[in-house]
């Protein structure tokens, strides 16, 4: 036997050969992926439940970077993610429509809410958000508008639309060019109205005099969607691993864990995927 081969058969020897076969398997196997995702999803808590569960499932880490959906969107188109889960339907179907995602699946929804004081200072209240937001703009009553072209901030701008009021908010309309959390904070500390989803909303403990007040229309529905970045346009894009993920959130194991996430005994979210 060689000197080598003696060398390589010696037990401490051997042990280390062990143990670093060990950690580059383990190496091979620590997959990830990076989701560029909105707001609302992490700050609702949903991925703290959801994403173990994917990884118990597939092994699979997920590193989320959390935006609005507009710059969720821009992050994907750049190449910086290999999934987006995000919520405005119209930027996500441009989005595949463009080629930089290879299929567009629904998920789950839930729906937007208006939040201001419990005394409602202009009477909101009520199901109506066009309504609503004639009134505010008409006493000039203090809005905190996310302004970061997240999927709220587009569905706010809708509305504002269809009240004819696109350039007429009044004076107590503000931008924050923040996220959910950071919007609510800002309606909690003067008194304001606001816009949020309504996961978002049920995971928001900082809420002051705030409450739910316009609830209800069906424009306020609020629909998730998911999309595997193209490898066509990106060949570093860990498609594969992406994919089964998406795979994984569609199918009944995935939408059962959505159906699952709740606070205080409600449900954050439903799931509604189709194939």
């Amino acid at each position: 036997m060689s000197v080598f081969k003696r060398f390589c058969h010696h037990p401490s020897v051997k042990r280390s050969l062990l143990a670093i076969v060990l950690i580059a398997s383990s190496a091979v196997q620590a997959q990830s992926i990076v989701m560029s995702s909105t707001t609302s999803t992490e700050q609702s808590g949903l991925f703290s439940y959801l994403l173990p569960e994917f990884k118990k499932a597939s092994g699979i880490d997920i590193k989320v970077v959390a935006l609005g959906t507009g710059q969720a969107l821009d992050t994907a188109r750049r190449g910086d993610a290999d999934v987006v889960f995000v919520h405005d339907q119209v930027a996500e179907e441009k989005f595949v429509a463009e080629g930089f995602g290879v299929k567009r699946y629904p998920v789950m929804y839930n729906d937007f809410v208006l939040i201001g004081p419990k005394g409602d200072p202009v009477a909101t209240k009520g199901s109506d958000i066009v309504a609503a937001l004639k009134k505010i703009s008409s006493a000039n009553g203090a809005f905190i508008s996310r302004g970061d072209k997240s999927g709220t901030h587009a569905a706010e701008q809708r509305f504002w639309n269809l009240a004819g009021l696109a350039d007429k908010k009044g004076s107590g309309y503000k931008e924050c060019g923040c996220g959910m959390g950071p919007a609510l904070n800002m309606a909690a500390s003067v008194g304001g109205y606001v816009l949020a989803d309504r996961g978002t909303w049920l995971n928001f403990k900082n809420r002051a005099d705030l409450a739910v007040l316009v609830e209800g229309d069906n424009k306020l529905f609020n629909q998730y969607g998911v999309m595997v970045v193209n490898p066509a346009r990106h060949p570093h894009v860990k498609a594969a691993d992406a994919q089964k993920f998406v795979d994984w959130v569609v199918s009944p194991t995935g939408q059962n864990a959505i159906a699952g996430y709740k606070i205080g005994g409600e449900p954050l979210f439903f799931p509604n995927a189709t194939k």
